[in-house]
């Protein structure tokens, strides 16, 4: 398992029921999470002196309650610092477990030694944009949502990060794939964090296990002619390590390179153990 364990901003403080006790800087989250099937006891008495808990509903979404939280507020990763609020469906715009495939490409485009063009699909509120900015590439960040877009630039603007070089795009991801096959333009190194389940700006109905291994094949068609690395992130369960290994192993075959899948998880500081988040496939030259 690939751990994000360089955190001082963020901690699992413990988790049990059905859900975890979180440390954003300063304040204190409870929140649901379907790994978490144990019962174990609740003994840090921040479980009752939270700023923030989640209540999922059994109708399917479900609330926020405050106590006492601000409506926004920043936390630091290494260089980078990062907006956080609130928001639909349990979220506050990060996901602290990616840190350790920040850490882990960032590394990669600093001992590159000749500039690196990234492209960044499904980029959310921009962590892995502003990592591999920070690393020193040239980064196209592509999210079909305007909101997390325009958050994303505001994390750029906090990390001092503003004048990168950075293409902050608006857009369908498949559909601008297609039209970078057109032009002719290639890149260095993609990233994917792929939703499970969603609707395109027009409807389309996107489903992972149906897209995610054609959207592959199609991104391998703008690699340039020596890429440095392809990560794929995947939230969704049925989406095992070994499958994201042999879906990018397939499709990269050609490039002779490495590919390695593994889950991704955050150290819980109350047990000593890893709370299981995700999985990655990480292909390198």
């Amino acid at each position: 398992m690939w751990i994000a364990d360089q955190w001082k901003d963020y901690e699992v403080i413990d988790c049990s029921k059905g859900e975890k006790l979180e440390r954003w800087g300063n304040y204190i989250l409870v929140r649901p999470d379907p790994q978490v099937i144990w019962d174990t006891p609740r003994k840090d008495p921040r479980w009752k002196r939270k700023n923030g808990h989640y209540h999922r509903s059994k109708k399917g979404g479900g609330e926020w309650e405050f106590f006492d939280l601000p409506g926004e507020w920043q936390i630091h990763y290494k260089d980078l610092t990062f907006n956080l609020k609130p928001f639909s469906f349990k979220h506050t715009g990060l996901f602290p477990e990616q840190a350790a495939n920040w850490d882990w490409f960032s590394e990669k485009i600093r001992l590159a030694g000749r500039p690196i063009k990234v492209l960044n699909l499904f980029a959310y509120t921009g962590g892995a944009t502003l990592a591999a900015a920070a690393a020193g590439a040239s980064v196209t960040h592509v999210d079909a949502s305007k909101g997390m877009v325009n958050w994303a630039k505001e994390n750029a603007i906090s990390s001092g990060l503003a004048d990168k070089p950075i293409r902050w795009l608006v857009d369908d991801c498949v559909k601008f794939v297609e039209r970078e096959i057109r032009r002719g333009n290639h890149y260095d190194a993609i990233i994917m964090d792929p939703p499970s389940y969603g609707r395109g700006p027009k409807g389309e109905i996107w489903k992972i296990e149906d897209a995610i291994h054609p959207l592959i094949r199609l991104c391998t068609k703008i690699l340039s002619d020596q890429p440095l690395f392809f990560l794929v992130n995947s939230y969704t369960t049925g989406l095992a390590p070994a499958v994201l290994t042999y879906m990018i192993g397939t499709e990269l075959k050609r490039f002779h390179g490495h590919v390695e899948s593994q889950e991704i998880g955050l150290p819980v500081t109350s047990s000593g153990l890893v709370l299981p988040c995700g999985a990655s496939g990480r292909w390198e030259a």
